[in-house]
């Protein structure tokens, strides 16, 4: 493998001008993450606070053993009683098969900032995969797109959603499941790695129950040996560690609300656009009522109400459900990144391009409760370009760089332009020309002897200049029908490179390359020097 990193001038206004640690948006954040004397810093914050540190390494133990973890993750957790132990930490949703490759980017990120950092300050740094089980859109995590040239195809599970639970909660149908990956292998070329990936997929799932497990186990598997520590955030037994977190952010709720609204305007009125809405009546948790999670809102006389009116409470009895059914109780996007905090010895927080923007807007919440919020780091962006694609790229003259960024489409339209000349189009023209120079005097004389004639040899010209188009779109398709097969390898490099006018990282799952590279292609993301500095990396397998 070989790496060439490139820039991304499409990405927002926001992530380009953290990147280039623009003073206006380090402002908005506790730590630069670009400066190693900062994580020094970072580690002297975190020695000064306390974390349930046995507690939270009995759960974790418990819980990644019935995953399947290996050697490796246990010992990462025994290290976690290790008061000098800090973890890097990134989430995500479960997704199927792990869901679009920039899961498996984030999960490479995290491993190699741990690997870095661990290095850098003498002291354990331990990978950490936060599962962000609680989250009830099904409809995100669903599905997976696989490649049907010339687009990407949607693969939707058949299973449906009832009711608005949690997917850490909710039961797999395996007959649906287990006929939705029947369904993608029949898509599959096969490979020398198929039967044993389908062999691998099939025996994960019967030893899965929910979705959240089905995705840890793939996880542990694709990263074994790494020393990688998941963890669901809606376990139950989690949840009973975080029982006084949650009374702390119920107390702490006007600062929080309120220095959110204040944050959001802010960068409102300095340019930046942030995916985060906030009022200062959002409370920021979801209670699980009848099964179902409702978001919570601060009325006016000081009570906590599910958005709809579904229930209702006042702060002592949210403060006594938080002190004796914390499971029910869970974290929205805003309270989320603190509740990590408070649970882990955060280094570093590894964050998605949108993630950045909406972290940004947390700095008064996390001082709401007299702490720090960690390192901010992107996540490292990635192509995956095989040597079949990598040989089109060459053979045609295309920059790697421009093909992620625009895709090719314009260069297919030079090149089968190329292959007649002069051009079919500029041929076209010129008898256009010729014939609008032949025509003119008749339509001239046409206007002289009457309007109604003139008109009629104005309408004249335009069916002549109609038939020469039929005649230049008929050779222009039997020009592409003639070459179809190379114009067929465009569409291929698009659909790899820049699938559906986007990033192959945010549309492509990483089974059509473990089929091709083997299971082990992730970690063998692990291998290359990457630079945090820069938005995006081509990876030549």
């Amino acid at each position: 493998m070989r790496i060439q990193p490139i820039e991304l001038p499409s990405q927002n206004k926001f992530i380009q001008h953290y990147r280039a640690q623009h003073e206006e948006l380090l402002n908005k954040f506790h730590y630069n993450p670009y400066k190693q004397e900062e994580y020094e810093r970072r580690v002297a914050e975190l020695e000064e606070r306390h974390f349930q540190r046995d507690a939270l390494a009995d759960h974790l133990q418990r819980v990644n053993e019935e995953w399947g973890a290996s050697e490796a993750t246990v010992s990462n957790i025994e290290r976690l009683r290790d008061p000098q132990s800090v973890v890097v930490v990134g989430g995500q949703q479960a997704g199927l098969l792990t869901g679009p490759l920039y899961t498996i980017n984030k999960i490479v990120s995290i491993i190699v900032m741990a690997k870095e950092q661990e290095e850098a300050l003498g002291r354990p740094v331990l990978p950490v995969f936060w599962i962000a089980g609680e989250d009830h859109d099904f409809d995100e995590i669903n599905h997976i797109y696989m490649p049907q040239s010339p687009r990407m195809k949607k693969h939707k599970i058949l299973q449906k959603q009832m009711k608005k639970e949690a997917v850490s909660e909710m039961e797999m149908d395996q007959e649906a499941i287990q006929t939705w990956i029947d369904r993608l292998f029949m898509g599959l070329r096969e490979s020398e790695h198929t039967n044993h990936l389908y062999d691998l997929i099939k025996g994960e799932l019967k030893r899965s129950v929910t979705f959240v497990d089905l995705f840890a186990r793939l996880t542990h598997y694709f990263f074994k040996e790494e020393g990688l520590i998941l963890m669901d955030a809606q376990h139950k037994d989690l949840r009973q560690l975080e029982s006084g977190y949650f009374q702390e952010m119920i107390r702490k709720q006007p600062e929080i609300s309120e220095g959110v609204v204040r944050s959001l305007h802010l960068t409102a009125q300095q340019g930046y656009s942030v995916n985060l809405e906030a009022e200062v009546e959002d409370g920021h948790l979801f209670y699980k009522w009848n099964g179902e999670r409702t978001l919570l809102m601060k009325d006016e006389e000081g009570n906590w109400r599910g958005k709809k009116d579904e229930c209702c409470f006042s702060e002592e009895e949210l403060l006594h459900i938080a002190e004796t059914e914390p499971h029910l109780l869970s974290n929205n996007v805003v309270t989320r990144p603190l509740m990590q905090d408070l649970v882990l010895p955060s280094l570093t927080f590894i964050a998605g391009p949108g993630e950045v923007g909406y972290w940004s807007a947390l700095k008064p919440v996390f001082e709401a409760l007299n702490i720090q919020m960690p390192p901010v780091m992107p996540r490292l962006s990635m192509t995956l370009l095989d040597r079949q694609n990598e040989k089109w790229l060459r053979r045609h003259l295309i920059d790697i760089e421009k093909a992620v960024n625009e895709g090719v489409t314009e260069d297919k339209s030079k090149w089968i332009a190329m292959q007649s000349y002069p051009p079919i189009e500029e041929l076209a023209d010129e008898v256009k020309r010729a014939i609008e120079r032949a025509h003119r005097p008749l339509k001239e004389k046409a206007h002289e002897i009457r309007d109604d004639i003139g008109q009629i040899a104005e309408k004249n010209l335009f069916y002549l200049f109609r038939d020469v188009e039929f005649l230049q779109e008929r050779m222009a398709d039997a020009l592409e029908e003639k070459h179809g097969r190379e114009l067929e390898v465009f569409d291929q490099i698009d659909l790899r490179i820049h699938p559906e006018g986007g990033l192959q990282e945010r549309i492509w799952n990483i089974l059509p390359f473990a089929n091709d590279h083997g299971p082990g292609l992730p970690k063998q993301l692990l291998t290359v020097e990457y630079d945090w500095r820069k938005a995006h990396h081509v990876i030549f397998m």
